[in-house]
């Protein structure tokens, strides 16, 4: 069944009465994305984000009349003084659920590890290869953003076996999952979304190593110290918890941190320096690793 489709820029401050208005004229469904280029990371708990410049596409049942739409949108928008122009397409059935791996391929990080989605098969060069089988869902973390890629790399290359692991903000769980897979003993996946703790467990069933991952909320102290911390989360909330991170890792312990813009590495690093021997900053397009050993 095709559907008809309503594409909608606007700026941020109208967003959530253009958001109102689809809903109010029957729109079944309503996505707003960024209209531009503009970075937005996963909020703090309770904190909602939107793009300045967004465009809100809505979904309308295929028999809609679309002059009609057209018509009560644009007399809305003059009487609410919204300036947005309105693009309707007819929007053919497809099956979405799959359509995403037109562009999702596998991925190899380091020597060994690459990230696979289910149905896909490894190329050829792929050598005594580290299989991590993950679909792209709800939680943030699939090793497409130069975050994760930077910590997944980190990982392969870094002595993991026998070891205990923390991802702290663990999002999908890719990061608890690849260090499980490398070797580790286990590891701990931790994050305040509720939804990434269920994306996570489903993840690490998936991937053979559910018995090996303790999963929980923020608010809830690791049961014991760990030998790696991983953390790929927001720089300024890296800075806040800097004392926290620190007393996770056992003397010795490695810890590595990203989810850091290059121009935030300075302030970062200040923040972890009095706990760990840092090692030089790792780059990647925008983005930067910092990894070092607890003092």
């Amino acid at each position: 069944m095709p559907w008809v489709q309503v594409h909608m820029p606007v700026e941020k401050a109208a967003a959530q009465a253009i958001e109102l208005l689809l809903e109010t004229l029957g729109a079944i469904s309503i996505t707003l994305t960024d209209a531009g280029d503009e970075p937005q990371l996963e909020p703090a708990p309770g904190e909602e984000r939107i793009w300045s410049e967004t465009v809100v596409t809505a979904l309308f049942e295929s028999d809609t009349d679309q002059q009609q739409l057209r018509s009560a949108l644009e007399t809305a928008l003059n009487q609410l003084n919204i300036n947005s122009t309105v693009a309707i397409e007819v929007l053919e059935e497809q099956e979405w659920e799959r359509a995403w791996l037109d562009d999702f391929k596998p991925m190899r990080f380091g020597e060994r590890l690459w990230v696979v989605p289910r149905g896909l098969q490894l190329p050829d060069e792929a050598v005594d290869p580290v299989v991590l089988t993950l679909d792209p869902g709800l939680a943030f973390g699939t090793g497409t953003h130069p975050t994760t890629a930077l910590c997944l790399e980190w990982l392969d290359q870094a002595d993991v076996a026998d070891k205990d692991v923390i991802d702290f903000g663990c999002g999908s769980g890719i990061l608890a999952i690849a260090a499980l897979l490398l070797g580790a003993k286990q590891a701990t996946g931790i994050d305040h979304d509720p939804q990434a703790l269920i994306a996570s467990e489903q993840n690490a069933e998936e991937n053979g190593v559910l018995a090996r991952l303790v999963l929980q909320n923020s608010d809830t102290p690791p049961r014991k110290k760990a030998d790696i911390i991983v953390a790929n989360i927001l720089a300024s909330v890296l800075i806040d918890l800097s004392a926290q991170l620190a007393s996770l890792p056992r003397q010795g312990g490695t810890i590595a941190l990203s989810g850091i813009l290059a121009d935030q590495a300075e302030a970062v690093r200040a923040a972890f320096d009095p706990y760990f021997l840092l090692e030089p900053t790792k780059c990647l397009d925008d983005w930067v690793l910092i990894t070092g050993t607890k003092r």
